[in-house]
Order: structure tokens, then C-alpha cells, then sequence
């Protein structure tokens, strides 16, 4: 049998301050600080952003977050819905033309029970899938292969947002804008 070595993951496991600049709430905060590509946020709506998970299961996996904290769906506006919704489709088509996948998984943990670690503010994983990626590694040595560095995957997946119709790229670190009709 073959063994990946990752030694890099068990001191984020193990951290005593899961995000040191976060007195409360990592997705109420982050946008908040001004530092978008240093946070991974690659784009903004009105009432949502795309934040790239900082552990992907697969490179581009992207999250869309709803600035409304709430961990519950149907808190939510049918303005800020239609908004996350939007953000939602516009993601899957940056991480297309980004990433070229053959598929995506989409989906909410939502609830204590659900197994997300942020389970107060929802968040929607959309993660690019490919045909043969899938192997045991996260299922049961809970080790995933990470094949591309952050840096690089933001690049690409924020230029395919600033490509976008409606889209506007305030300065060089700031998140690409889009405002829909």
C-alpha cells in the first residue's frame, strides 16, 4: 500500500486559535477586513460572496456564502435567496471555465448533525469533480491530496469571474464585483 505524507495538516487540526483574527464569526469577519485575496474571497454580490475552502477537497472547491448570518435557509430574504442563488450559478461557471470539470458536487451542511465545522453562518461547498478522482484517501484515512496551491487555483477562478459579464475588478487584491439584472 501506498501512504500520502502530510504532516502539514495535523497543526491546523491541532490549533489552539482556529482563526486568530476572528473574535466571532469567520464568514461575518473575513469580508469585513479588506483583505480579500489573503481570505480567498473571489468574488462578490450584493448580498453574498465565493470564498475558496482553505482545505479543498478538490481544487476550485469554492464556497457561497450569504452575508446574513444564520445558520438556518429559511431565514433568509427572497431577495438574499435569489442573490445566492445567482452567486451560485456564476461560480459554476467561473470554476468551468477555470477548471474545466466534468461535474460538480453542490450542497449545504446544514445542522450539528450535518458534519460542517461552521454549522451557525450556512455556506454552500460547490466543489469541481473530475472523472476518476474519487479514491479512498478522504473517506477512510481522512487525507486528502491537495494537487494545486491556493495561490494558483485563486488566480484562475477569480480571472474566469472578472471574465464575466457584469463584472468589475475594483484593484488588484479586492474580490471581482458582479451585479445581476
Amino acid at each position: 500500500m501506498e501512504q500520502v505524507f502530510a504532516p502539514w495538516r495535523i497543526e491546523w487540526i491541532r490549533r489552539d486559535e482556529k482563526n486568530p483574527d476572528v473574535e466571532d464569526c469567520v464568514f461575518c469577519e473575513l469580508p469585513e477586513q479588506g483583505r480579500d485575496r489573503e481570505n480567498l474571497i473571489v468574488a462578490r454580490s450584493e448580498h453574498a460572496f465565493v470564498m475558496l475552502n482553505n482545505y479543498p477537497y478538490n481544487p476550485g472547491h469554492a464556497m457561497v456564502i450569504p452575508h446574513a448570518h444564520t445558520g438556518d435557509y429559511r431565514d433568509l430574504t427572497d431577495e438574499q435567496l435569489l442573490d445566492h442563488a445567482r452567486l451560485k450559478q456564476r461560480t459554476f461557471d467561473a470554476l468551468e471555465a477555470a477548471s474545466d470539470p466534468d461535474g460538480f458536487n453542490a450542497g449545504l451542511n446544514l445542522g450539528d448533525g450535518a458534519g460542517g465545522s461552521i454549522d451557525d453562518h450556512l455556506h454552500t461547498h460547490v466543489v469541481p469533480r473530475w472523472e476518476g478522482d474519487t479514491n479512498f484517501m478522504p473517506v477512510i484515512s481522512d487525507t486528502s491530496v491537495i494537487v494545486e496551491a491556493l495561490e494558483d487555483t485563486y488566480e484562475r477562478v477569480r480571472e474566469a469571474f472578472a471574465a464575466q459579464d457584469g463584472a468589475s475588478v475594483p484593484d488588484e487584491d479586492g474580490a471581482v464585483v458582479l451585479a445581476f439584472d
